[in-house]
């Protein structure tokens, strides 16, 4: 089975980069784990995908579309979803087949914040439902005060939410072998 992750922030010292990360080493074996980049999307434009889709869009939609689950690890911003990953999500949802239909997603995310990123991901969850992704649903992985999960290289150091992952890594692949 193949999962494929997109980071929904840019920053090149982004805790949820470093989240995915993790979620990657947590995939079960046997099965292969590879990040697509969202850097490259242009805004989205109509008019642009009217005369084509753009090739930084189509490289990210091949590996969805070859995908057999898709993480998705988002900051929260201004108490949603970072224009960035939503910009893709946009972009995405125009090229057919929409490479989110009938796939199982989880949706993980970290912040500094003590909430975590769960109204980010709120909004996530409505954007899927219209798009038709079956969203693992237990369990939600809301990392807050993420600052002090991470040492200085980078490193999750927090078992217990590692663990939560691995099972939310586990909950993905087995729903979509239930999906397949």
């Amino acid at each position: 089975m193949k999962i494929v992750g997109i980071a929904g922030s840019l920053r090149k010292g982004s805790l949820n980069r470093a989240l995915l990360q993790v979620a990657g080493t947590m995939v079960p074996e046997k099965h292969t784990f590879e990040v697509a980049d969202i850097a490259d999307i242009p805004l989205y434009n109509g008019d642009v995908s009217e005369a084509g889709i753009p090739e930084a869009v189509k490289k990210v939609y091949d590996r969805l579309e070859s995908a057999d689950g898709i993480v998705l690890a988002s900051p929260e911003y201004n108490y949603s979803v970072p224009g960035v990953l939503k910009n893709a999500i946009d972009w995405l949802s125009r090229v057919d087949p929409q490479p989110f239909d009938g796939k199982a997603v989880a949706i993980m995310g970290a912040s500094p914040s003590n909430l975590g990123t769960a109204r980010a991901q709120y909004h996530l969850r409505q954007i899927l439902v219209y798009l038709n992704a079956f969203v693992v649903n237990k369990p939600e992985i809301q990392i807050g005060g993420a600052f002090a999960k991470f040492d200085k290289e980078g490193n999750f150091t927090d078992d217990k939410d590692r663990k939560y992952i691995g099972r939310q890594m586990q909950a993905l692949c087995d729903l979509a072998a239930k999906l397949l």
